[in-house]
């Protein structure tokens, strides 16, 4: 093999391990101050009365600025108690993506959490397609979690999917907020705690 052709496939083996780090580093997601008095979207303040915004993050992959999450809810939310408690849930993406992509992800993060069996998987990938729609900078798709019922959700303040299992609710909502999820900073920012 050449000299450079091996220093090329060091350099290549050496960035691939970079960005796994990356990839993992908890630092990704950055919490910002939050002002109690910050108005709820329209679909947040008609279906959940009197909510108001309890923690938010800006979540960045790679350096990437990919949306920006807020937390709504009537009543503190806690890791520990989440799947009891009504609350919604605001993405507003920073770049275009594809709602296929976004539901595929969220597959991926909630096998992360607990077992999904295949059917389960598969039916869930559906309604989550039909859920979210290809995003661009700007849009929003908010997520509001009802207990014990499952989820609505809802693209630029209009209502997109229910999803009537809350057994998908605890763990799409978990990818967030469970104690099990991938990032405590990220986790602490939404729920306005220190991280």
């Amino acid at each position: 093999m050449k000299p450079a052709s091996l220093a090329r496939r060091r350099c290549l083996a050496d960035l691939g391990a970079a960005c796994v780090v990356l990839a993992a580093a908890p630092s990704l997601a950055w919490a910002q101050s939050v002002d109690p008095a910050t108005a709820a979207p329209a679909e947040v303040a008609s279906t959940l009365t009197g909510a108001r915004l309890q923690g938010q993050l800006r979540f960045r992959w790679f350096g990437l600025h990919i949306y920006d999450a807020r937390l709504w809810s009537r009543e503190r939310v806690a890791s520990d108690d989440y799947a009891g408690r009504e609350f919604a849930l605001e993405l507003q993406y920073a770049r275009s993506l594809a709602g296929s992509a976004i539901a595929e992800r969220s597959i991926d993060e909630m096998r992360k959490l607990d077992a999904v069996n295949e059917a389960q998987a598969t039916a869930w990938l559906a309604a989550m397609r039909a859920a979210f729609p290809d995003v661009q900078a700007g849009e929003r798709i908010t997520g509001r979690h009802r207990p014990g019922q499952g989820a609505s959700f809802y693209f630029n303040g209009r209502a997109t999917r229910e999803i009537a299992d809350s057994e998908f609710a605890r763990l799409f909502f978990g990818i967030w907020l469970s104690p099990r999820s991938g990032s405590a900073s990220q986790r602490a920012a939404l729920l306005g705690q220190p991280a």
